[in-house]
């Protein structure tokens, strides 16, 4: 924790902040898209994009899963994803998995997971979508492929919200799926095909 507080005290000595491009986020924010993914420290949205601060609008929870529209109670993701839309009128929405995701695993592995009711319950919301690939065969699918199946879900979640169908039927708005090795940095694109490929740089 030391280094993480001498760094946040030492900022303003690293950063050029009277330059045009921080007083202008001071005006307000003009983000590029929506990067929905998972709350794992290890998985970084501007390393993996290489974005400016104002470019992304960032969303990060346990296994990046998108509740459906109209879930009962408050939900933070559903306030970032209309904000996004509604008001600062987002054209992209990454949804981005990767691997050695510890959420997808215990799905996979159907883990035990009393203990942690609360990630036992939120993992709720993508267990009945990925449950007849998981018993689908007697191996059961690898890991990558509970991830990947996992953002074609979310992605089929965002569709539910009426502000992104609208949007999408009106051609305002682009849905990518994304899934993010994290010991190789590759970034693999969720094609047409249903397919997650590695795009050449």
């Amino acid at each position: 924790m030391k280094a993480l507080l001498d760094h946040a005290r030492s900022l303003k000595r690293r950063v050029d902040f009277e330059s045009g491009e921080y007083r202008k986020l001071a005006e307000g924010q003009w983000p590029e898209a929506l990067f929905i993914t998972c709350s794992d420290s290890r998985v970084i949205p501007a390393l993996i994009t290489g974005a400016r601060p104002g470019e992304v609008f960032e969303l990060q929870n346990a296994g990046n899963i998108v509740p459906p529209y109209g879930q009962p109670g408050a939900s933070g993701e559903a306030a970032t994803i209309e904000y996004a839309l509604e008001v600062l009128g987002v054209q992209d929405i990454v949804v981005c998995g990767h691997s050695h995701c510890g959420a997808m695993s215990a799905i996979r592995s159907g883990d035990d997971l009393s203990r942690l009711p609360g990630v036992d319950a939120w993992l709720d919301l993508a267990r009945p979508r990925l449950a007849p690939v998981l018993e689908g065969t007697p191996t059961g699918p690898s890991l990558s492929d509970v991830v990947q199946l996992n953002v074609v879900n979310q992605l089929a979640a965002l569709r539910s919200y009426p502000s992104a169908r609208q949007r999408l039927d009106e051609d305002r708005l682009r849905l990518h799926g994304w899934y993010y090795e994290v010991d190789t940095g590759q970034v693999h694109e969720l094609a047409e095909d249903g397919l997650f490929r590695v795009h050449a740089a």
